[in-house]
């Protein structure tokens, strides 16, 4: 029986992903066994810092990644959404995982029922902009931790915005107050999946992983990262993109302040270059946003 290493960060969001993914491995290849290598990466030491005073996507795979290229592992397992956009050296998507529910969702409070001037805690710039287009009278305060912690700092009276697939994961969606409409709050790009990683030149484990690979959700995934690496790694604006499971293709850009902001919506047929698209759309949104600016 071979055994193929996962490298995986250690939280109970990032174990359980794993191990969902592991179990399909098993599945579909009854003679491989798993191990499980778990890393801590700069965004686990470091709880504190806002995620984009941090390098934002990056944080939390970099240490894992290296797992993978250094030998101590043969696949990597993120969240999606912690991809950067640029692939790293040495390393390939092999599988994407059935998508989870991509959307974001309120814990606490419903949106309607914050109080003039409420508080939302939320570490993404993202989140905060999306909010603010609805609620400019909302206050927004630094949200960072594991999902138990962050679930334990639920303002009084206001609310704390969780991705729904996190929750999903632990089985923790009775705390969810209201999930947020895709068409009013775009996800992350790569929200809701998971992404494997191998090295590009091991074969064996790359044909191994092809078994568990969800095409739509890869196309989903391939769509919405064609957006976000048109837009350069060195992207600090709010940004989303999401390609819905009924073809409706979603952007969304913002401007560092907050006070200019562009969403798009088109449709992906079957038969269309979805890379294409997704990276047209990030050229409509920042030309767009360029021309806000300039009135």
């Amino acid at each position: 029986m071979s055994v193929l290493r996962i490298a995986t960060r250690s939280s109970a969001q990032a174990r359980a992903q794993s191990e969902a993914i592991a179990d399909l491995i098993t599945k579909s290849h009854p003679s491989v066994a798993v191990e499980f290598v778990y890393v801590d990466t700069q965004g686990d030491l470091n709880a504190t810092t806002p995620l984009h005073q941090m390098g934002g996507q990056g944080v939390f795979v970099k240490e894992v990644q290296r797992a993978v290229l250094d030998g101590r592992a043969d696949i990597a397992i993120h969240s999606a959404k912690d991809l950067p956009s640029q692939q790293a050296e040495g390393l390939i998507i092999g599988a994407v995982g059935k998508r989870r529910t991509p959307n974001d969702a309120l814990v606490g409070c419903r949106l309607d029922d914050l109080a003039h001037g409420a508080t939302v805690a939320t570490g993404s710039v993202r989140r905060k902009a999306q909010l603010s287009r609805l609620r400019p009278d909302l206050v927004f305060t630094e949200l960072r931790g594991n999902i138990q912690t962050r679930l334990s700092k639920v303002p009084e009276n206001g609310a704390i915005v969780m991705a729904v697939a996190a929750l999903e994961i632990l089985g923790l969606t009775d705390r969810i107050a209201e999930v947020l409409p895709v068409d009013i709050a775009v996800p992350m790009v790569g929200q809701g999946s998971v992404a494997v990683e191998a090295r590009a030149d091991d074969q064996t484990t790359l044909d191994i992983l092809s078994a568990i690979d969800d095409a739509d959700s890869r196309r989903a995934i391939e769509a919405e990262r064609a957006f976000l690496f048109e837009l350069g790694a060195g992207c600090s604006l709010p940004v989303a993109a999401h390609l819905s499971a009924d073809g409706v293709f979603r952007a969304f850009m913002a401007s560092d302040a907050g006070d200019e902001m562009v969403q798009i919506e088109g449709f992906i047929g079957q038969s269309d270059d979805h890379v294409v698209i997704g990276t047209a759309s990030a050229i409509e949104c920042r030309e767009r946003l360029a021309k806000a600016r300039e009135k």
